[in-house]
């Protein structure tokens, strides 16, 4: 299984986005096949200092995917590529 982490915080716009593109890519793709999982640097002090100046922040398996921005396209073609190997 592929682990897909959203890394954001409350009240935060482009993190909003982000999830909607998130939720939008995963649910085209087979059940259970991607794990989604959202943490915000706002509860992690650990995040924070890596990432508070690029939420939202996505990483697929640990590795960084994107942040400020997040492209369906190219995040549906890396979770496909993901998924192939």
């Amino acid at each position: 299984m592929t682990t897909l982490t959203l890394i954001g915080k409350p009240d935060c716009h482009l993190c909003d986005v982000a999830r909607e593109v998130v939720e939008t890519v995963v649910a085209d793709l087979p059940e259970d096949a991607v794990e989604v999982d959202e943490r915000s640097i706002a509860d992690e002090p650990e995040l924070y200092a890596l990432w508070w100046e690029k939420i939202p922040v996505v990483l697929i398996d640990g590795r960084l995917h994107a942040h400020w921005r997040v492209s369906p396209e190219r995040l549906r073609a890396a979770l496909s590529q993901e998924l192939s190997a």
